[in-house]
This record gives C-alpha cells, structure tokens and sequence, in this order.
C-alpha cells in the first residue's frame, strides 16, 4: 500500500495536504524559536488490527497537516511521533514511556486494542499526560479505571451494544449465542449485550471466549450451532472477524440464523469475501454521509492525501477528531499544561467540520467520554467497495451511553 504520507514513519513533522484545510483553530504565527508540541501516538502497525491502527494514523496526519497549514496552536507546530504497540499492552505502556521520556511528548493518543488504551491510561496518568484513546472500547478506560488524564474518542462497549440490540431482537428474536474476544474489550463488550438483552426478556445461550488473533472458529461455530440460537452475535474484530464469518459461511450457518455484532469496521468489510459480506452491525462512522455538512469535502480530501483507492472509516475519524480535539483544547487553555488541557477539553463540542456527522459531539466533562453516533445497519451483500453498508439510523450518543452515575467513573485531579 502505498500513499503521500509514510506507512510507518516514526515522526511526522509539517504535513501538508493539496487541498485547503478544512478546519481554522485559535492560532498564533510561529514564534521564533519555538519548539514544537509533541504528540506521541501509539497504534498496532503489524498484528491483527494492523488495518485498523494505520487508519488511525492516516486520520492524525491528516490532522496534524491541516493545524500546521493554518499556524499550528498557541504559535507552535505539531510534530507527531508514531510507534507500533502490535495490540500488545505490555509494549504499549513501553512505548508511551519512550515517548514521554525520551521523544519529549507532552501529550499521548492512540489504541485499536482496549488492553493497550487501558496500559498506556495508567502510564499517562502517572506521568501526569493527557491522553486520548482513539480506539480502545471497552468501558473501564472512562468508567471504573478512568483518570483526570485519560479522554475517549470512540464509543464504550455499553455504547456499542445499546445502538444495536433492540433492532436485532425486534427483527429476529431474543435467544442469542455469542463468539467474544478473550480480552477486556470483548468481556465488556459481551457483558452490556447480555445485560440489554436480559432487560428485554432475552436469554443468553453461551459465549465462547477466543484468544486475539484465532485463525480457527470451527468449535466455537459447532458449539453455536448446537444451541439453536435465534440470532450469532460474533464480537470479535478485525482480521479475527474476518476469519470467523469465513468459516461460519463455510459451515452454511448463515442460512440457520442471523448472524451480527455490535462492531464492524469499513476495513473488515472490505477484506470480507462477497459471500461473506452479510448481517446486521453497527459502525462509528461512515462516509457516506450525504446530507451532513463537510463530510464529502473531507472524503475528497483524505482520497487526494492517500491516492491508492481507499476511503476514510471511522479509524480514520478517530484519528482525525482525537488530534484536532487536543489541538482545539491547547488552544483553548492557551497552554499544554496538562491540568490547563483537561480542564480545557472537559465539555468541549466539536465544531462541525470535525465531528463530521450530524448530532452533536462533546466530551462529557464528568467522565471525559466523547458523546459520539453509533452507525447501526445492514452489510450490503452485493455492495462494492466502498459502498459496502446500509446505515440504518444514525444514534446520538447521548442516547446509547449510559449515565455516568453507573459508570463507576470518578475523576480525581491532583492538589494544587
């Protein structure tokens, strides 16, 4: 793959995109001799949400172009410093020292894998850094395990789940069976469906739990089988879903049961084969927006910085707002004192052009969460890439979240 920003580089400095910025922040000219704002971002580059992780990375650089064409926040420009965590949390928090003590960063960001967004949390909040989880879902990281730190572009888990489960259950039934990563993000994940569903009436049939990075689901399809379920809920991600919905096609079990989940992502649907591409999901963003302001502009605009065919998804959104919201919040602070930031991005609401979807998009000061969409639809069996989804409706997060007295989140800053 190729394309005008570097795969892997490991900083990126000054980028500029052919077409106009979209976004005008709060800025001053470049001081002279100021140094620049380091963020140090951490996302899987190999492994198995290598997709997902460059996605992220090519919407922060996008990013990162557009705040520097415009005179950078509080007159410095942004330099990004970009390492591969592999979706492994004990690498992650290795790699968020390194660039907090070595490369100078004064503010961190990244996570496809919720163990990484969870390690690299308590390293900032020990380190006393802002942190921005782009892509880490499960609900600790702004619930039980939140800090002063720690801010959330995507959705929870809980999120995820409430967009989706009423529309599966009034449209197939309520005995489900479920396939779940073997990890926080699928525990919690699996934990909110079957807690939606129980308050619906439904019953749980089983869960098998799979390590990350299973290339054979042939037990757990068996297993799922065997319980007659009404509808298969398959939690897993990335290339794991792809190799699941391989097999459960193989074994013919698309035409015994609906088969969904709460996740999928534009380049899982993409990497499906076609007779694989089938079920119900939700996604958090999606490009084909066409009564939304800005989002055809800013389709154009990533298509003209990577020329080899893709399109954005919703990594590529996490990435995006993540590094104009922490630009947008120095700016607002005037400063990237990490005290001065938090209190800066708490409650702040993402203007239009970069929030790029139609409900209003804030962090909820008390838990530092994002109130972002959930996407919930149909895969389009015959749908040619990029045209691959059926949005079904487009749900405020205010909505699907869950208030924060039943988070568990209670944010503690340090004396002053």
């Amino acid at each position: 793959m190729t394309s005008r920003f570097s795969r892997r580089s490991v900083l990126q400095t000054g980028l500029a995109l052919g077409a106009a910025p979209l976004v005008a922040h709060p800025i001053l000219s470049y001081g002279q001799g100021e140094t620049p704002i380091k963020i140090g971002m951490h996302d899987p580059l190999t492994g198995t949400y290598a997709a997902e992780g460059d996605s992220e990375v090519r919407g922060a650089k996008m990013a990162v172009a557009e705040i520097n064409a415009k005179g950078g926040v509080i007159g410095r420009k942004i330099e990004l410093v970009v390492e591969d965590d592999n979706a492994n949390a004990g690498l992650a928090a290795q790699k968020a020292h390194k660039m907090i003590e070595k490369d100078g960063c004064a503010m961190l960001m990244g996570a496809v894998s919720s163990a990484t967004a969870l390690s690299v949390s308590q390293v900032a909040n020990q380190k006393g850094v802002v942190y921005m989880v782009t892509g880490g879902h499960t609900d600790p990281v702004t619930g039980s395990e939140c800090h002063w730190t720690t801010f959330r572009i995507c959705t929870t888990t809980y999120m995820l789940a409430a967009g989706l489960v009423n529309t599966l259950a009034s449209k197939f039934g309520k005995k489900w069976y479920f396939i779940t990563p073997d990890y926080a993000f699928g525990h919690t994940f699996q934990a909110a469906y079957a807690k939606i569903l129980k308050s619906l009436g439904g019953t749980v049939l089983g869960n098998s739990l799979s390590p990350l990075g299973t290339t054979d689901f042939s037990s757990y399809l068996i297993k799922a089988q065997s319980t007659n379920p009404e509808v298969l809920i398959l939690l897993v991600d990335g290339q794991d879903l792809v190799n699941c919905m391989k097999q459960a096609v193989q074994f013919g079990l698309q035409k015994k049961m609906p088969i969904g989940g709460g996740l999928s992502e534009l380049e899982v649907l993409n990497a499906l084969p076609r007779e694989a591409r089938l079920g119900w999901w939700t996604l958090e963003w999606y490009w084909n927006q066409p009564d939304t302001p800005h989002v055809k502009e800013w389709v154009a605009s990533y298509r003209k910085a990577y020329p080899d065919g893709s399109y954005p998804s919703a990594r590529t959104w996490f990435g995006y707002a993540g590094t104009h919201a922490l630009a947008l919040g120095a700016a607002k602070a005037r400063s990237v004192e990490p005290a001065k930031l938090a209190r800066a991005l708490e409650g702040l609401e993402l203007p239009p052009e970069i929030k790029l979807q139609p409900n209003k998009v804030y962090f909820r000061p008390q838990d530092h969460q994002l109130m972002s969409s959930e996407f919930p639809g149909e895969i389009i069996a015959d749908g040619k890439y990029p045209d691959l989804f059926k949005v079904a409706d487009i749900v405020p997060g205010d909505k699907t979240s869950l208030p924060v007295a039943e988070t568990g989140c209670k944010l503690v800053y340090p004396s002053t």
